[in-house]
């Protein structure tokens, strides 16, 4: 390891205490994208990134503005042009937190207990993404240079679905150009399994309406004769699957990338067992498409999911009716290569086949988000994994998320650029939760493996 290395991370250790608090100062800031209330507090946030960003000696360290919240930009590019530039993304903005949700302290105020510093946005994303200003810090205060160009772009509204974010991106591509992009806004099961993501599901969600009669009618009088919305929503939704639980829309798979046998072994390293799983959701048995693994049905393949529906009467004591309408939302995680559009288009077309004629349906689409893979065998992705090995003291795996993080494909797609998802979390952290919390243990051994990665980027 080079001088320049070991320099920086002593650096990041004799100024832990620090690092800690300025990462307070920030979590102190209620920056919550969801709440209009908070529109000052999220301007404040993306200011106090600028300022702290401006006073380590980045160039350019800026609040740039967009139809919603603004990005905090800066950017150093003395490494000079022969070397890679980095683009680091992440998010300031956090979902609401309030004390009633079941916090044992006060979600603004960070608290830290056990080792852990408790406060909404401690690991999402706050925390995360301060450990990549920290790493660049630490470089710049002790020899002056980094090995690597590095700009910050981070954004306000991951938590409201980015939707300025590809607006910004198309039109500042000149400003943004990078050779690889770095997101940390992930986890690991335990410490000493760190993990690198390579894959993140897309998303179709949409809703269906079910329309039968033009108002409520008494069951008594026309109950026999009509045929309950409620019960032709049912009907549609018992045919979205097959006997062996895989979806029955026809042409829903036909784009799915199959999962090498490389890729099934690597995924099998974190499986979970079907007494873990139960364990750990509180449901009685198993449930998918017993060709795949528990953790490959969670994060390698596709879903088709009802997440709410309503209809008739469903306050205190009878009303006897048969209801006018019935709906549900419906979403679908995706894998590569799948379309979200496409899928949209297969699911409202298959609805639309089974819907009996005695009812009219209403498909309609409320967002999407692409897919993201990238194969683990490119250098950017190497490069992290001896990062972890160096300063994190453990071999990563490299794993696929079933969550989704639309503006990862997004960079992707229009920057042209592989991005790594480099997570620093625990899976039991609490994010969105009440008590979101974030180890210091964790915070400086990212910060000293994004020290290292940033050397390991250089040489390639």
């Amino acid at each position: 390891m080079s001088q320049k290395n070991d320099a920086a991370r002593h650096y990041s250790r004799s100024q832990a205490e620090r690092f800690q608090h300025e990462l307070y100062d920030f979590l102190h800031i209620p920056s919550v994208s969801t709440n209009p209330a908070h529109a000052a507090d999220m301007q404040r946030a993306a200011e106090w990134l600028v300022t702290h960003m401006h006073d380590l000696g980045l160039q350019n360290a800026q609040v740039m503005p967009t139809a919603g919240y603004p990005v905090a930009y800066g950017e150093w590019l003395g490494a000079g042009q022969d070397k890679p530039t980095v683009l680091v993304y992440g998010h300031y903005d956090v979902v609401p937190a309030e004390m009633d949700d079941g916090w044992h302290t006060p979600p603004f105020e960070p608290t830290v207990k056990n080792g852990k510093i408790y406060a909404r946005g401690a690991t999402d994303d706050k925390g995360q993404l301060f450990i990549h200003i920290k790493a660049l810090e630490s470089y710049l205060k002790t020899t002056g240079s980094a090995p690597v160009n590095v700009k910050f772009f981070i954004e306000g509204e991951e938590e409201v679905a980015s939707p300025n974010l590809v607006p910004f991106i198309k039109a500042h591509l000149d400003l943004l150009k990078s050779d690889v992009c770095i997101i940390s806004d992930t986890s690991m099961r335990t410490i000493e399994e760190p993990s690198i993501l390579h894959s993140l599901r897309g998303m179709t969600y949409l809703e269906v309406e079910v329309q039968g009669p033009s108002d409520d009618l008494h069951s008594g009088l026309w109950g026999g004769a009509v045929h309950n919305p409620a019960l032709a929503l049912v009907e549609i939704l018992g045919k979205l699957y097959n006997p062996d639980n895989t979806i029955a829309v026809p042409g829903f798979y036909d784009d799915v990338v199959p999962l090498t046998d490389e890729e099934r072994t690597m995924i099998a390293k974190t499986n979970l067992s079907a007494a873990q799983y139960k364990q750990s959701t509180g449901v009685p048995a198993v449930w998918g498409d017993t060709n795949y693994t528990i953790r490959e049905r969670i994060a390698a393949r596709p879903t088709l999911d009802i997440n709410g529906l309503w209809s008739g009467w469903s306050g205190p004591g009878p009303k006897t009716i048969v209801p006018a309408k019935a709906g549900a939302k419906i979403s679908s995680r995706l894998v590569g290569n799948q379309d979200p559009h496409k899928i949209y288009d297969l699911i409202k077309s298959y609805i639309e086949s089974i819907t009996p004629p005695t009812v009219t349906v209403d498909v309609r689409l409320i967002t999407t988000g692409k897919a993201a893979l990238f194969s683990f065998d490119i250098p950017e992705m190497q490069a992290a994994a001896r990062a972890y090995e160096k300063a994190w003291g453990a071999t990563p795996l490299f794993t696929r998320g079933g969550g989704s993080i639309p503006v990862v494909a997004e960079i992707a797609d229009l920057m042209n650029i592989p991005v790594v998802m480099m997570g620093y979390g625990l899976d039991d952290d609490g994010l969105h939760s009440p008590n979101e919390r974030f180890g210091i243990e964790m915070f400086q051994r990212g910060i000293e493996t994004a020290i290292v990665y940033l050397e390991e980027l250089a040489k390639l």
